[in-house]
Order: C-alpha cells, then sequence, then structure tokens
C-alpha cells in the first residue's frame, strides 16, 4: 500500500470521530433546545437523533472534511440542518437565538471534554506509556470543536451567528439577512479565498483554545 496512502488513512482514522460527533451533538442540541421552547419540528422528522447517518451530508460532512485533509488545509464541513419552524417556539424573536446559540455552545463543551482526556492521558504517561493515537485524537477533537463553534458564531447567514443577531436587529436589518442566506457558503468561501475569514478567526480561535487549554490543565509546550 502507497505510504501516501496510509498516512491519509491514518488521518481519516484520527479525524473522523472527532468531526462526527462536532456535526451531530451540534446539529441535535439545536433540536433539543427547539423542542424545550416549543417546537418539535425536528423529533417528528426523526432527526432529534444522536444517529450520525441522519445527520451527515455527503459532501459538507465527508467529501469537503475529506479533501482537507489530502491537501492538508483547515478542516471545514457542515451536517444536514436540523428542521426548525420558529413560528412553533413561544417566543419566536429570542428563542431562536437561545437554539442558535446551543449548537456552538455544545461544541465548546466537547471541546473542554477532548481537553479534559488530553490532560488526563498526559498525567497517566508513566502508566499508559504515548498513546500518540489516542493524544492526536484527543487534540484533533479540540481543534475541530474549537474551530466549528468559532466559525458558527460568525454573523454571516446562514451561519448560527446570523440567528442569534437576527433576534437584537430591527425587523428591516433581519429581512436583509434572510435574503442574503441563500448566498452565506458563496460569501463564506470568498472570504476564505481572499483571507479575510482567516484574518477574522484567528485571535477568535486563539483565545477560545487558551481558555480550553487553561481550564483543562492540559500541558502546553
Amino acid at each position: 500500500m502507497p505510504e501516501n496512502l496510509i498516512h491519509f488513512l491514518v488521518e481519516v482514522s484520527i479525524w473522523a470521530i472527532p468531526i462526527v460527533l462536532a456535526f451531530t451533538v451540534h446539529e441535535v442540541m439545536h433540536g433539543f433546545v427547539a423542542r424545550h421552547y416549543g417546537d418539535n419540528t425536528a423529533e417528528r422528522m426523526g432527526r432529534l437523533t444522536l444517529n450520525p447517518l441522519k445527520h451527515i451530508d455527503p459532501i459538507g460532512t465527508v467529501a469537503i472534511p475529506s479533501l482537507a485533509l489530502l491537501l492538508n488545509i483547515p478542516v471545514i464541513g457542515w451536517a444536514r440542518p436540523v428542521p426548525i419552524n420558529p413560528q412553533n417556539l413561544r417566543h419566536p424573536r429570542t428563542d431562536m437565538a437561545k437554539v442558535a446559540a446551543a449548537g456552538p455552545a455544545s461544541n465548546l463543551v466537547q471541546a473542554l471534554i477532548w481537553a479534559l482526556l488530553l490532560a488526563g492521558l498526559q498525567r497517566l504517561r508513566g502508566v499508559v506509556g504515548e498513546p500518540q493515537w489516542l493524544l492526536t485524537m484527543c487534540s484533533a477533537g479540540i481543534l475541530v470543536n474549537v474551530l466549528f463553534a468559532v466559525l458558527n458564531m460568525l454573523p454571516i447567514p446562514p451561519l448560527d451567528g446570523s440567528r442569534v443577531l437576527r433576534s437584537f436587529v430591527s425587523p428591516g436589518f433581519a429581512r436583509v439577512l434572510d435574503r442574503l442566506d441563500p448566498f452565506g457558503f458563496f460569501i463564506l468561501f470568498a472570504l476564505l479565498y481572499a483571507g479575510v475569514l482567516n484574518a477574522l478567526m484567528a485571535p477568535l480561535l486563539t483565545a477560545v483554545q487558551r481558555m480550553i487549554a487553561a481550564l483543562s490543565g492540559i500541558e502546553t509546550g
């Protein structure tokens, strides 16, 4: 088997679990919080489940992350959005902000869990040795979830940050955000290509990663 292919398969084995968990839990939390506030659309459509097959998007969850790993560029992607009907929420304007924020919040919690596992393994080196594959997976889990949380909280449609922003702006500006929705991914890729997205996210990623490291006690350096 070619060495490049072996390296790629090892990379996939490290990143697959964190990526699938990050996307799946993110979407399910949207649905759970929506149900809490009165909208059971996701539950009725069978999407309120941790079964990743219900949330995987062939392009966003499989093809794009795999291509990113192959090209050695930052892993980005998306899952199938959980269906939400804001009109079913008890207070559509404010409740939708909570529903939107639940996804990125779940990624921050997952990042902390991966960090705590990494810190535990670091402290148990004398007992368990150097489980490099698992250590690397923990680091991947931290990175994927911090990246996904920060990216999704940008106020660019259709990201979650735009849904949160929509709840606090005037109805006129909210309609502008709605009109931008179909073009959101084109805007994102244009910003990524221009280097603007990296410039926006880099300081946020650094700040969040430092916070996670401080909370978990990860050994750095």
